[in-house]
């Protein structure tokens, strides 16, 4: 007997394109996430493009980060909830090469719409001969090999962005021959250009003279925006900040917040954890010492670990190590914040080498290289947010415990919020 086979209601249909459009919503949000400059070449260009007015609307809901959609490209303008933060920031950039990025900035605004990297690098010695970084001791000139190889760093960070695309050349020649022999052709997209910063004031508004005149004053004046001066705008003004450091950091500490901000996150971060993790595609973890949105793919991080070679694996010993303190630390009562000098962790390092030192790099297994190593591994942990350094002082934070190699002790808590809340050292985060 032959039956016709039943095709699906309009409902289930509905249905299915319902979550295609919640999928594809939430590979935007996670490609902008991780590429908030983004050309029109990237490959999540057009799925960004398609869903631009949704993506804008959830931003500013969010997070109150304007979204900026046009033909060239897609400008996500994230403000940090935490100015303060100094782990940020372009692989392999000091101070010293953030003045040379902007400085090219300001270059290829006036240049043509193409440009070759020599050129970039005649008009960067002119730009860098005004008085005023001379009185600050910078120079730059393109005589010496590592002079040119600092070019090429910014004008690779410029491709990466979408700033600059290759027409033709190499940098790598421009690096090792000084006698103009090498060189490379690039197309200037203005329209990126145009929004690499992303902040609320432009720095060059600033008269030398005038306050603030600090840092860290200067850097919180770039971000502050505009907030009605009531009830609801500082409240505004504390969810945007909250929903920014648990979309961009690795852990937001309850200790690390105001008392305003702790009042508020204290009630709310339940409800703010679950409407980002729908959107993105994270998994919450909230504990007695703050909350963790995790990416279970981890794609959305710019830190990998665990990692694979050398570094990463002497940043999981260490990580190890540094966990066996907090253990040692809670193991008779409430935990307490214990420290570690860098000269311990270099020792330590030094110690697993025997051990260890097979496995890793030549360069690694050298006597001395102990210090270059515990240098690394603890900026990967500073920047998980699984450490802090004070003052030379290296405290290991409550998440390390997701990178104990080694059985954890369950320590239930009361919260002084008055209700029960699992800690951040429980076997609930080892990782083995």
């Amino acid at each position: 007997m032959n039956k016709m086979k039943k095709s699906p209601d309009s409902r289930s249909i509905g249905r299915l394109q319902q979550h295609r459009q919640q999928d594809e919503f939430r590979a935007a949000v996670r490609a902008t996430l991780m590429t908030p400059l983004m050309s029109s070449m990237h490959p999540d260009f057009a799925l960004v493009r398609r869903h631009a007015d949704a993506l804008g609307d959830w931003y500013m809901r969010e997070a109150g980060w304007p979204l900026l959609s046009y033909r060239e490209g897609v400008r996500l303008q994230k403000r940090p909830g935490d100015t303060t933060d100094d782990t940020r920031g372009l692989s392999g950039f000091d101070r010293r090469r953030y003045v040379l990025f902007s400085l090219a900035c300001y270059v290829l605004e006036r240049a043509d719409v193409q440009v070759t990297l020599r050129t970039l690098g005649e008009q960067l010695l002119v730009a860098a001969a005004d008085p005023l970084l001379e009185n600050r001791s910078f120079t730059f000139d393109l005589k010496s090999h590592h002079e040119r190889k600092e070019l090429v760093a910014v004008c690779k960070a410029l491709l990466e962005f979408g700033v600059l695309s290759r027409v033709a050349g190499d940098e790598e020649a421009f690096v090792q021959v000084s006698s103009g022999e090498g060189d490379a052709l690039y197309d200037v997209n203005r329209r990126l250009l145009v929004n690499v910063l992303a902040c609320a004031r432009g720095p060059s508004t600033w008269p030398e003279d005038e306050q603030p005149v600090t840092f860290d004053d200067r850097i919180a004046a770039l971000c502050a925006e505009y907030a009605p001066d009531s009830e609801d705008g500082r409240t505004a003004v504390l969810r945007f900040a909250l929903a920014r450091r648990l979309l961009d950091d690795p852990v937001v500490y309850l200790d690390e917040l105001d008392d305003a901000s702790l009042a508020y996150f204290t009630n709310q971060r339940g409800a703010m954890a679950r409407r980002i993790c729908d959107a993105t595609g994270l998994s919450p973890e909230q504990r007695l010492e703050g909350t963790a949105l995790v990416d279970v793919d981890g794609q959305l991080t710019d830190v990998s670990m665990p990692d694979e070679g050398t570094d990463a694996h002497v940043t999981l010993l260490v990580a190890e190590y540094l966990c066996s303190l907090l253990k040692a630390s809670g193991a008779n009562g409430p935990v307490e914040a214990p420290t570690a000098t860098m000269d311990q962790v270099e020792s330590f390092i030094a110690g697993v080498r025997e051990r260890f030192g097979k496995l890793w790099r030549v360069a690694a297994r050298q006597a001395g290289s102990e210090g270059d190593l515990a240098k690394e591994a603890l900026d990967r942990l500073e920047r998980l947010h699984l450490v802090r350094i004070d003052a030379g002082s290296v405290i290991p934070m409550p998440a390390m415990f997701r990178f104990s190699l080694k059985d954890v002790v369950v320590q239930g808590a009361i919260s002084k919020f008055g209700s029960a809340s699992p800690s951040l050292l429980s076997g609930d985060f080892d990782h083995d």
